[in-house]
Formats: structure tokens, sequence, C-alpha cells
């Protein structure tokens, strides 16, 4: 008894000493003097500091021992007291004994060790939580997370946690590029208590989180490896604001908005940029940037906007004006119109082309970003048949294919809005496919498009494919001779796949234009490739033609392309506009030259070499089959790949006759054999 007494002496003494700090302002809870004391060295212990090599500024939960998480607390003393890990309505305080078997049991166990580092599970309310439907918070279960000792972000499971700390391995990074990484520091913290990282591309400044890429963490998402994808489309809207403007524009999905910010920033009054976006953690990140870049940010009213401002150097004034909404992508799309539009969702965009086409402007441009790769590209094909309505099988051409499969799926989104397309480029990478069409307004263009809808016929022996042509049996339409030197069906039908050509070489000039222009160093290869492979020829006849300027005819449009250099001089004495009947003229040109758009497909020169033969170097064979009467371009989908219009027996024809035997006295040893036999 007179121990109990003493007991509860010690703790109204206590609870006298925690009221007299609250009146004084203190901002320690009560009936908690460790975490008082903690408060003191290290901050707030329910708030993640930013990143230090020093061990103090690092979180209370990371400790070298389990006496670490002792000394948190006085467990020598008398009286109850409350776990430093824990908030009090979770866990009540206790005596001594219960809170270091608390301490052991629950915390200490199911450390995560990096580097003689033990990441205790935390209670604290240190990350922000997302509300239910019913609007509540969530229960105090999801609270538990780790804190990461490199980079202090907060992660739930403990495998994901080692995950994450073996990619901080992999990539070399230390507490140390994290503390000094940033050269704008920065008091306020990011949305979910974490802080910030700057990260500069073509310009502009964007704050970026420490886990970006994961969005189901962060609410936000940005990609180092997509901006060949952001730098393709900034010069495709580049292109349509020289032949119009301004230009009402749309990035669809903002998440940082990076892509946004740079059109705004560069194209500064030739385009009207508007950003959405339905977190609103990822709109606030958005207006922040905006700040950081020096762009206004409008209200998102979507009123009449007033007369855009002068720019000028001066410190202060807004150089562009971004609107910023927090919105769905399909009601952004069905409520107002655009002159571009650029989607990129977090996987397939099926879902947001029917909105996309309902407003768009005529001669307008849709741009649409597929990162699904396991569908596109036949892991999936369950996956691909439920979202692209197309039978794929794993073949040498499967990139081409995943780009002329996503056409065709935006064709028929567009022709369900009495609209066609034009297709003006089509890349897939290992990332990502990329697709930009034009979009012509009316039945009679639907039509037009959805006749280059056609199944493919595909060899399974040689891997020959040809498109299939109505009333044509499948195995007569192959030229190669399988199905009557094999038994059994040999060929299948893949698709329906778009059949027409996938580059319109003008527009890729002026995209090159743009990226020269706006110093883009990156995709000036790869759109000459393009550029080439549109054309279908080597990059040696690209480099050595002319520079001059020529008007080409792009569904009705007058847009310069390159052309010789005497038309040129012509054109510049001259000095007139087309006439009419000209331009008409220009027209019939350009129907007359449509046999010459690019061969589809391509061959892999591995794929068919010749065993125990050493093959010619790629350019050689590419002159080799030019000089035979074909045309040749190497192709952007594959670097071994040749694109020609020659069919696999001819190419196989040209590539047997000047391949060389590995092994050049193998002659010998047969002959002597041969001998041997006759004696």
């Amino acid at each position: 008894m007179a121990e109990l007494k003493e007991a509860d002496a010690a703790q109204l003494h206590q609870e006298d000493v925690d009221i007299k700090r609250a009146d004084g302002g203190d901002a320690s809870s009560a009936g908690d003097k460790a975490a008082d004391q903690t408060e003191k060295t290290e901050g707030a212990a329910d708030s993640d500091a930013k990143p230090s090599t020093t061990t103090s500024d690092r979180h209370i939960s990371i400790q070298t021992k389990l006496e670490g998480l002792e000394v948190l607390v006085d467990l020598n003393g008398a009286g109850r007291k409350s776990c430093p890990l824990c908030p009090e309505e979770k866990f009540k305080a206790c005596y001594s004994h219960k809170l270091r078997r608390h301490l052991q049991n629950l915390h200490w166990k199911v450390y995560v060790e990096f580097e003689g580092q033990m990441m205790c599970i935390c209670h604290l309310p240190c990350r922000n939580l997302k509300p239910s439907l019913s609007g509540d918070q969530a229960s105090g279960r999801h609270v538990a997370h780790y804190h990461c000792v490199v980079c202090s972000v907060t992660i739930a499971r403990k495998t994901d946690m080692i995950s994450h700390l073996k990619r901080h391995v992999n990539k070399g990074e230390t507490e140390a590029s994290y503390s000094g990484s940033s050269d704008v520091q920065y008091e306020e913290p990011a949305p979910s208590g974490q802080p910030y990282e700057i990260m500069k591309e073509l310009g502009t400044n964007v704050q970026l989180l420490p886990n970006h890429t994961t969005p189901q963490k962060s609410d936000t998402y940005f990609n180092r490896k997509m901006k060949t994808n952001r730098q393709l489309v900034f010069c495709s809207l580049a292109v349509l604001a020289e032949e119009r403007s301004p230009i009402e524009c749309l990035d669809a999905f903002g998440a940082t908005g990076i892509m946004g910010l740079q059109w705004a920033k560069h194209l500064r009054s030739a385009v009207k940029v508007t950003i959405t976006d339905i977190s609103d953690t990822c709109v606030k990140m958005i207006k922040e940037n905006c700040e950081l870049n020096n762009i206004r940010v409008d209200g998102g009213s979507r009123g009449p906007r007033g007369p855009e401002v002068a720019t000028s150097e001066v410190e202060g004034t807004p150089i562009a004006t971004v609107e910023v909404v927090k919105m769905d992508a399909n009601v952004t799309m069905h409520l107002w119109p655009f002159d571009y539009i650029h989607l990129d969702p977090f996987g397939t965009a099926v879902n947001y082309l029917d909105a996309a086409f309902r407003n768009i402007r005529n001669l307008g441009i849709i741009s649409v970003t597929s990162t699904d790769t396991s569908s596109l590209y036949s892991k999936s094909p369950n996956v691909t048949l439920r979202h692209y309505g197309c039978h794929i099988i794993r073949t040498e051409y499967y990139k081409e294919l995943a780009a002329r499969m996503v056409v065709d799926t935006v064709s028929r989104a567009a022709a369900r809005c009495n609209k066609g397309i034009e297709v003006l480029l089509a890349v897939a990478l290992e990332h990502f496919v990329l697709v930009v069409v034009r979009v012509l307004r009316g039945p009679t263009q639907a039509d037009e498009s959805t006749k280059k809808l056609r199944k493919l016929v595909h060899c399974q022996w040689c891997e020959e494919r040809v498109f299939l042509k109505k009333g044509n049996m499948v195995d007569e339409t192959l030229p190669c001779n399988c199905h009557g030197s094999m038994p059994g069906k040999t060929a299948v039908q893949l698709g329906p796949l778009w059949s027409g050509p996938l580059f319109n070489t003008g527009f890729l000039r002026r995209m090159l234009s743009a990226a020269v222009k706006h110093s883009m160093d990156d995709i000036q290869p790869l759109v000459k490739t393009l550029i080439c492979e549109s054309d279908c020829t080597t990059l040696k006849s690209l480099v050595h033609g002319s520079s001059a300027l020529s008007n080409q005819v792009e569904c009705g449009v007058v847009i310069k392309t390159l052309k010789s250099g005497d038309e040129s001089g012509q054109a510049e004495q001259s000095g007139k506009r087309k006439s009419g009947e000209e331009s008409g003229n220009v027209l019939k040109r350009m129907k007359c030259e449509a046999s010459l758009d690019h061969p589809p497909f391509y061959y892999s020169i591995h794929r068919h070499s010749i065993r125990g033969m050493n093959m010619p170097k790629l350019n050689k064979f590419l002159q080799y089959l030019t000089e035979a009467g074909f045309r040749v371009s190497r192709t952007h989908f594959d670097p071994t790949g040749v694109r020609t219009d020659a069919t696999l027996e001819q190419f196989k024809s040209v590539l047997t006759k000047y391949s060389v035997p590995t092994n050049t006295n193998a002659s010998v040893p047969q002959t002597s054999v041969s001998m041997d036999k006759t004696l």
C-alpha cells in the first residue's frame, strides 16, 4: 500500500508539472516527459525533418540498439510513462515493465536494418491519411510506417521499405546525396509532410516528392525516363502553334505539371495552356510549380481570358499564364473545346478517347501516350483483347504491331464522332507508345479512315506478313510457300490494325526544326531516323540533300517542307501566292504519290541470319538492297531492323548473296573425308 501511495503521489506531481508547462506555452503533450526532452534536441517527433548526415537529426524510430529506444523514456523512474513512438489514444501510459515489453515486442521486433541502423516501426501521425468515402480518416492501424534512414520518406510495409532501400543501394545514394541535392531550400513542407526535391528539365523547375515514382503513396507521379516523350509532344505542339495562334491546349493528366509548364514557358503567348488533374495534392503542387517558374495561375473558371500581358525581363512579372483545374479529364474534354489535347494516363488511354474527340476542333491534334506495355507487347493477350479489341501474338515486329493497334483504337473512337484521322507520328520505345494524329471532321473523312483498318495475315513459320484484302483467302495472300510445304495451317489472322502510313514527312521535318530551335539535342537523332523511315531512305541521302523550303499540302493546309534549291529560287523570285489551280495540282500530285508511302513492318537482320555465315554490316546491307532496286531504311522500332518493300524471300536472297562463311578452310576437311571414302 505504501508503494501504491508513493506511485500515486509521483503521478500527481508529474501532472502538476505538465499543467504548468502547458500554461507556459510549451508544445509537449501531457504526461510525456521523454518526448519533451526529445523535442528540444530533435524537433517535433511527429513530422519528417529534412534529411541530414548527422545522427541527431534522424527520426527517433531509427536506433542502433534496443537501449536507444529505452533511453527515450526514463524506465527507471517511478509512475506511468507513455510510449515515444505511439500516440496516447493508441497506447495509454503504463508502468516501466509493461512499457519495456511494449517497445521490445512491437517496435523493435519488426525493425528493418540498413548499414547498422535499425528502423523501428512508428505509430505517430507522421503521414497524412486520405479521407474515406464517408469523410472520416482511416483507422489507426493504417498509421504504422517506417522512416527511411537515407531520404526520410515514410513507407507503410516492411517489404516495400526493403525494396526502397535496395533501390538506394543500386543507385549509390546516401544521406549526403539527399541533404545537399537541392539548390533552393524550402521551409514549407510538402503536402504529405515530406521534403521536396527540385528537378530541372528543359529550363523548367518542378518540385518532386522522394517517392514520386509510386503514385499510390504520394498521389503524384513523375517518370524521368519519359523525357523523350515530353520533348516529342512539345515539338508537335510547336508545329501546330506555327500554323495558327493562339491555340488552346490541354494537358489532361497534370501530375507535377511539368509538360504544361514547358509549353507555357517556351511558347508563351502562342498557346493557352490548361492543366487538369483530379487529385488535390497534384493541383496544389502544380500551382506551386507555377510560382517556382514565374508563371501566373488562372483561377479555372474558364471564362474569357483577358489580354496577355506583354512579357518582359522585369523581375516579378509573370512570363505566361496557365489555367489549373481540379476536374476529371473526361469532364474537362466534354465541357470545353481545344486545339491540342495530350492524353498520358497511368496505363491505357482507351477510357478517354471518346471524350477527347468530342470537342476537338477541326484540324486539331490529339497525342496519346500508352504505357501499358504488357498488353501492347503481347505479354497479356487477354488484357489486349479487352482494352483494344485486337488479337495479337508475339512477333519480331511487335513494337510496330503495338503502334498500329493503338492507331486502330484511336481511329475507331474518332469514327464514332464522325471524324477521321491522319497519323502524323507513331513511336514505340521501351517504356511507352506515342501516337500523334490530326483530326479531320466529317463522315467522309471517317469512312476513309475506317477503310484502312484491316486484318493482318502472319505466317508462324517464316514470319512473313501482309495485310488481308477483302475477298482473299488467308493462305493465298502470303507470298511465302509455307502452306504448301508444311502440314496443317501455318497462317493466323491478327488485328484489326491500322494499315495506313505511320508518319507524315512534312510534319516530321517541321518537328526537327522546332527541336533545333528549342535546343532539344536528345531527340534530334530520333526525329532524323523517323524522317528517313517515313521516306524509306537512308540517313546519308537526308544529310546530303538540300535544305531549302517548299510548300506541301497536309489536309488542305499548305505547310513548308524541304525541297530542291532550284524550286526554292523560283519561288523566292516570283514572290506570289499560289492560286487555287496550283494548290489543286499539288493535291492531285499528293494523291498520285500516295503509293510512295513507307512499306509496312520491317525485318530484323539478326532474326533471319544464316547459321555459319558472317552477315555484312547493316549500312552495307542497306546499300546492297538499294542496288537491287528496293526501297530501304532503318527503323526506330528495332536497331537491327530494316524497313523495305522487298518480300522475305528477296530479303533472304540478298542477305545470303553478301554473307561470308565463318570458317574459310571448312572445304578442306570435307574434301579429305570424301577422298577417304573413295579409297
